[in-house]
């Protein structure tokens, strides 16, 4: 509290004998708004003045809201079981946001943001978002206003790991549009909002969690049908559906594919013959799949480069590679010209000067294959 009348304020209450045990709620109401309130509103119990120095009477900027924060802290560290007032009276303000003008929600906010900054004792971040996920509060916008002027202001002094983290704490790591009114819950309302509030780094993240939960579903289905031997022509379109809803690139259909295929094969401990076979007998029953999404020379060079780096890191596959080209090539998966290329040019380095001496006698073959025609 910057003003010497605010800091006179705080040295006649740290110096005082008032009963906080009894008072903590009444005491963090004034700290905050000025006035004790009715039981479940913000209404003044009695009528009459409020106090001049509250949190809502200063201005919406960090550097007249930070002094509040830093009060409060050195308050709960003298009186650490005040924290269970403070909870309290959080969520009751939070849960009564609609009550508040627009400029004393986003003063709540940036205080909000600034506690957690601050590491204020013990205040769990659950009590912060769950408050807010009042049906009426989000239906009118106004628990998106507030989170919105709470992200923004603690991305101001901390990384977006240290939010995600906050909201995995609190529960809403994965469950960001629950702040959004129900009709515009979609990943485009969503990124079109927090972009126009220069938050892209949130909308980023947020995109790459939707991509890993939509391929999880689609690997899942995938998975499922390739145990129960369903036709690849029944997989084919149940694949192309989820990859269209999901927008899914078509490069990590590919990759997603390949990992699919591997992980399906029934591998058998040491016995390296029996791996080696497992694994062309999955390429070769499965290799239709392959070829309805393998639609380009990128993506069949990109289904080179996955198996390349597959073959490389599992030392089941590591003697493979030929052999699984060879048999990707049999099935019209791989065209000569994308094998020569990734011979000739490939830029993936994993393993690929053993890799490229292992397929000599392949491509030589497919050379010699090229000048006979």
């Amino acid at each position: 509290m910057k003003c010497p009348c605010q800091e006179l304020v705080a040295k006649s209450i740290e110096s005082s004998d008032l009963n906080f045990s009894r008072y903590g709620d009444t005491f963090f109401e004034v700290v905050f708004i000025g006035v004790r309130t009715q039981p479940g509103t913000i209404k003044p119990e009695e009528e009459g003045e409020r106090h001049p120095y509250s949190l809502i009477d200063c201005a919406a900027q960090r550097e007249a809201i930070l002094p509040y924060v830093l009060f409060i802290q050195k308050t709960l560290r003298r009186r650490p079981f005040l924290i269970k007032s403070l909870e309290n009276v959080m969520r009751k303000f939070l849960q009564s946001l609609e009550f508040f003008e627009e400029n004393e929600r986003q003063k709540l906010a940036i205080f909000t943001a600034l506690a957690f900054s601050q590491k204020l004792s013990g205040l769990p971040p659950e009590t912060v978002f769950q408050p807010l996920l009042k049906d009426n509060l989000v239906a009118k916008g106004i628990v998106l206003s507030f989170i919105t002027e709470f992200f923004k202001e603690y991305l101001k002094e901390n990384s977006l790991d240290d939010l995600i983290a906050l909201l995995k704490k609190g529960k809403m790591e994965d469950n960001l549009l629950e702040f959004f009114p129900s009709g515009k819950r979609t990943s485009e309302a969503l990124s079109e909002h927090f972009t126009k509030e220069g938050l892209t780094s949130l909308v980023e993240y947020n995109d790459k969690k939707m991509f890993e939960v939509k391929l999880k579903e689609i690997k899942s289905t995938l998975t499922t049908m390739i145990n129960e031997e369903a036709e690849i022509s029944e997989v084919t379109e149940v694949v192309k559906q989820q990859v269209k809803d999901a927008k899914f690139p078509d490069i990590e259909v590919v990759r997603m594919l390949w990992d699919v295929l591997m992980e399906a094969v029934q591998w058998s401990g040491k016995n390296q013959q029996q791996n080696s076979n497992s694994a062309l007998r999955q390429v070769n029953a499965w290799a239709g799949l392959m070829n309805a999404f393998c639609t380009s020379g990128k993506l069949e060079l990109e289904l080179i480069y996955k198996v390349q780096t597959q073959c490389y890191e599992d030392a089941k596959l590591m003697k493979l590679f030929p052999e699984i080209v060879r048999s990707l090539y049999d099935q019209d998966v791989l065209a000569e010209d994308t094998i020569l290329l990734w011979f000739r040019k490939g830029s993936n380095q994993k393993g690929r000067q053993s890799f490229v001496k292992a397929l000599e006698p392949f491509v030589k073959w497919l050379e010699e294959a090229e000048e006979e025609e």
